[in-house]
């Protein structure tokens, strides 16, 4: 058996590993699925993945070459996201929640994602008086 061609200086020379086989490694190494052990198709998990799909491409694709630890921390922000979400939907059903654990979990959210390099960006906004804001929203709804 011929040993697998390593990228130079990748985590895998590195590390002084050989590159297993896909056979080998793990259904969530070989990208088959998000999850080692949940099946990924309950409406949390589907929304999961849509919120890593939407920041991996704030950063630039897959094919931007990000790195496993850029892939991680990007795993990380969507399921902080999530579980705000959750307690989000939880409050607009009038349920209590903790809102220290609410405001946590957001300021974790935030810093990492200024880790991954992802920063608020303020918009261009047009002048516009009260009343023309109003007749837009009005021309909206029609």
């Amino acid at each position: 058996m011929s040993r697998p061609e390593v990228i130079e200086n990748s985590s895998v020379d590195r590390c002084g590993f050989d590159t297993p086989s896909s056979r080998l490694r793990s259904r969530v190494t070989n990208g088959k699925t998000p999850f080692v052990e949940a099946d990924g198709r309950g409406p949390w998990a589907r929304r999961w993945r849509d919120i890593l799909a939407e920041i991996i491409s704030d950063l630039g694709g897959l094919e931007g070459g990000l790195s496993e630890g850029q892939k991680q921390l990007a795993r990380r922000c969507a399921t902080i996201a999530i579980a705000c979400e959750r307690m989000e939907g939880r409050a607009a059903l009038g349920e209590e929640i903790d809102l220290e654990e609410y405001g946590r979990l957001t300021d974790r959210l935030g810093r990492a994602f200024q880790r991954l390099g992802l920063e608020r960006r303020a918009r261009t906004v047009e002048e516009q008086s009260l009343a023309e804001i109003i007749a837009e929203d009005s021309n909206a709804d029609d």
